[in-house]
Parts: structure tokens; C-alpha cells; sequence
């Protein structure tokens, strides 16, 4: 019979009580595959499950002695719908690919199951993960659990939801726009965007891509360091692939070390913010204040932001979906297709031009780093907003032209690369989760995570697992 009690705690607890022997995969895969049935009704998050699978390679990997079981040791993890696992129903949340079982893995799935991990779901995500509100023609919406009636974000929204519910203890997530920091700052957990080229990820069309990444997701820091363990392993089939660290991204997370210096903004002077997001993260900046940090209030200059990003992106969907609209155009979502054509009509001096002002960005936010640990903001800039919304059209009186302009303070970020993560800042006064947005070094992975989880400790974490609400 499942052990109920599994579900609350950490991952980093799990893996130690699998290497010890207090527990077994089965244990672990027992008690999500409770879970989910209790639970996923409400919210939707993991519409897609391979237990009997799980089950198999649990039986696999337990005849390996520990020390050869990989940093995860057998614990199961949920992958986002966008990626690809040998076996199992794969549909990219496209009417499309409803019914596609892949014949292979993509290698961000294979990295994970090679340091241990065992894949049990699939996680709901918007068409092609075009949007921050995950919902598709394929699964429908995924809930957001501190209230039904709200959006979970996206579009890593199932991941975000499965953590935020006890579903899972680690959740595999990628970014482009904001992608993992939307979801983790809407459902209260810990996501968090790595360097380009930390997570082997394709197999792509574009392999050099450094836009779109694959990252962990996890209910606190150390769990997110322990899950990116597992997913940072230099892959010689990506182009831009980093060497892992001879230390591991968890004893960077343990040390919890605080930065001397952070730079505050509530708006990288590029966005509106709902004031009640603005003084939730206000009021977390002065909390760092008030433990002894250094807190100015700057950043760098985004001027271009907008334009560069708007280009990039549909330039991406242009080169990377452009055969689906020659041939499904109508089964493709309107936010897709937009997108698709805006990068077709393209010029070839837009482009240009739009990498040009990504290359200014890069080097404003890398020397502006110099003089501080961390740049922190908003992770987003309102509260879960009605689920049937598409998408956020106005925030504090300004008017949004498309369906990502309210997520400018994420993906400037994106222009950048510097790694970044969401984290619970605290609650609104209507009891909903607020993310903050720790933003480190140029590949500064490790001690970002030292600094956040400092910072998770002065800030606190939420009540997780949640039962959904409505």
C-alpha cells in the first residue's frame, strides 16, 4: 500500500532515503501514482502517466548497486509534454501529434533517466508552448491549485502544478519567454532558468539556438540544484554545450551563502507591474535589507528589449514550425499561427538588426553584473489571472499589442542568458502565490543558487503540498 506521507517531502530527502534503502522506486512511484488519482482530476496537470513503465525501469535500475544509480537514485519525475519520451504518448499539446508515440527520447529525457531519474508523466503545456496560460485542443486547461478558477501560467504549467500538488518532487521544464518563471511565480514553487548550453536539449532543427532552454523545476532551491545535477551533463551532440562543474550545484545550494550586494527593480523599466506583484516584491527586498544585504535599486538598460525579442521569436517559429503551417495550418492555434507569420515576413535587415540589439543587451546586463550578486524582480507581473483568459491583454492601465508583451520582464532576461530562477516572494492579500526573479553572473549556476536559497531562508517557503481550491 502507498505511504501517503512520501509525497511531502523534499527531493533531496527522497534520494537520501533511496540510497540509504529506507525506500525503493516502487515506494516513490507507489505513492505518486496515488496522488495523481487523488488529485489530478482537480487541476489537470499530468493528463499523460506511464506508471507500468516507471515500474520497468524501476526494476532496472534496482539491480545496479546504489553508487551506480546516478545522482537521482530512482525517483520519478514528471517531463513536459513538449519533450519527446521513447514509448510514451508525446503531443507537444497539438491536435497534431494526439496520438504520437515516439521511437526515441529527446536527450534532455535521456540525460534524466541516465543520472537516475525515472520518468512516471507527462505534463500539460500550451500548443507548442506558444503562451504563458497552459491550455491546448488536445488536454485542455491545467488549474492553477491555490484557486481553481486561475491560470496556472505556462508554459511549464503542468510541471509548475504536479510540484505546487504533491504530484511529483521534481518536474522538468523549459523557458523561451519565461517559460519555467511564469508557472513557478503563479503556483509557488521554484523554477529556474539555466545557461544556454548548461541542459543538453534537441534533438533541434537548430542546434545553436540559445533562446529556448530546458531547466528543473522543484518545491525549494535545493531540490532545483539537485534536479539540475542531473540534467547538466556535457552532450558532444550540442554545439554549445557546457562541461559540467567538478562541484556539484547542490553543495553550492547547501552553503545558502548571501550576496553582499543585490540590485533591486520592480520593473526593469520596461514593463508595467501590478502594484500589488510590485509591493509583494518590494517588501522582499527590504526583508534582504533588513537581514544585512546591500540593496540598491537599478538595473540595466533594456531599451530594445521588446523589438529584439519580438523578431528572435517569431524568426524561431518561422524556422522551426514552418512545415506544420504549410501543411496543418488550421489545426494550429491563432497565437501560432501569428506567430509563424510574423517571422515569415520577416526581412532579412529586421533580423539583423534584432541580433545586433540582442549582442548591446548581452553586454549591458554582463557589466552591470559585475557590481552586484544578483539582480532581483518580479517574476511576473500580475497575479494568476481567470483561467479562461488566453492571455493577460492590460496590466495597471497599459494596453498589451500581442499575446507575449506582458512577459517582457522575463524574456528580457532571456536576451541576456544569464541564468535565472522564480521563487515565493510571499502571498497577495487574496492568499495567491507572487514569484520573485533572482537574475546571476554569466553562467554563475552555482552561486545563484547559493544566494537563493539564502534567500529562500529569509523569505520562507509556502505551504506545499496544497489541496486544490476553488
Amino acid at each position: 500500500m502507498a505511504n501517503p506521507d512520501l509525497i511531502r517531502l523534499d527531493a533531496t530527502t527522497m534520494v537520501d532515503m533511496l540510497k540509504a534503502g529506507d525506500i525503493t522506486p516502487h515506494d516513490a512511484i507507489d505513492a505518486m501514482e496515488q496522488r495523481v488519482h487523488e488529485t489530478d482530476k482537480s487541476v489537470n496537470a499530468l493528463p499523460i502517466t506511464c506508471f507500468d513503465r516507471a515500474r520497468a525501469e524501476a526494476d532496472r535500475l534496482m539491480k545496479q548497486q546504489p553508487e551506480h544509480r546516478g545522482v537521482l537514485q530512482g525517483l520519478p519525475v514528471a517531463i513536459k509534454d513538449l519533450s519527446n519520451v521513447e514509448g510514451v504518448r508525446s503531443t507537444q499539446g497539438s491536435p497534431i501529434y494526439a496520438d504520437y508515440i515516439p521511437d526515441t527520447s529527446d536527450f534532455v529525457v535521456t540525460t534524466i533517466e541516465a543520472s537516475g531519474g525515472i520518468v512516471a508523466a507527462k505534463s500539460n503545456t500550451p500548443e507548442f508552448g506558444a503562451g504563458a496560460n497552459t491550455f491546448n485542443e488536445v488536454f485542455g486547461a491545467t488549474r492553477n491549485p491555490w484557486n481553481t478558477a486561475l491560470s496556472a501560467a505556462g508554459s511549464s504549467g503542468g510541471s509548475a502544478v504536479a510540484l505546487a500538488t504533491g504530484m511529483a518532487w521534481l518536474a522538468h521544464g523549459s523557458d523561451l519567454g519565461g517559460s519555467l518563471r511564469n508557472p513557478a511565480s503563479f503556483n509557488g514553487i521554484v523554477g529556474m532558468r539555466p545557461s544556454p548550453g548548461r541542459v543538453a536539449s534537441g534533438p533541434s532543427s537548430n542546434p545553436f539556438d540559445t533562446l529556448a532552454v530546458d531547466g528543473p523545476m522543484a518545491r525549494c532551491v535545493k531540490d532545483v540544484a539537485l534536479f539540475l545535477d542531473a540534467m547538466a551533463v556535457s552532450d558532444p551532440r550540442i554545439p554549445i554545450s557546457l562541461e559540467a562543474p567538478s562541484r556539484p550545484f547542490l553543495d553550492a545550494a547547501k552553503e545558502a551563502l548571501p550576496p553582499k550586494r543585490v540590485a533591486f527593480s520592480p520593473d526593469l523599466g520596461i514593463t508595467p507591474v501590478d502594484p500589488v506583484v510590485a509591493d509583494q516584491c518590494r517588501d522582499a527586498a527590504e526583508q534582504l535589507a533588513n537581514a544585512g544585504i546591500e540593496v540598491i535599486e537599478a538595473h540595466p538598460d533594456f531599451t530594445g528589449a521588446h523589438e529584439a525579442f519580438q523578431v528572435l521569436r517569431a524568426h524561431g517559429f518561422a524556422s522551426s514550425l514552418n512545415e506544420l503551417y504549410q501543411h496543418n495550418r488550421d489545426q494550429l492555434k491563432p497565437e501560432v499561427v501569428w506567430n509563424i507569420e510574423r517571422g515569415l515576413a520577416l526581412s532579412a535587415g529586421e533580423i539583423a538588426q534584432a541580433e545586433r540589439m540582442r549582442g548591446t543587451l548581452f553586454d549591458r546586463a554582463t557589466d552591470f553584473m559585475k557590481d552586484v550578486d544578483l539582480l532581483i524582480t518580479p517574476a511576473t507581473i500580475v497575479p494568476p489571472y481567470p483561467v479562461e483568459e488566453r492571455y493577460v491583454r492590460a496590466c495597471n492601465g497599459v494596453e498589451f499589442d500581442t499575446y507575449i508583451d506582458w512577459l517582457a520582464i522575463a524574456y528580457a532576461i532571456t536576451l541576456t542568458s544569464l541564468p535565472a530562477l522564480s521563487l515565493p516572494a510571499g502571498l497577495t492579500p487574496d492568499g495567491l502565490p507572487v514569484g520573485l526573479q533572482l537574475v546571476g553572473k554569466p553562467r554563475g549556476e552555482a552561486m545563484l543558487l547559493s544566494h537563493a536559497a539564502m534567500v529562500e531562508n529569509v523569505l520562507g517557503r509556502l505551504d506545499i503540498p496544497r489541496n486544490p481550491s476553488a
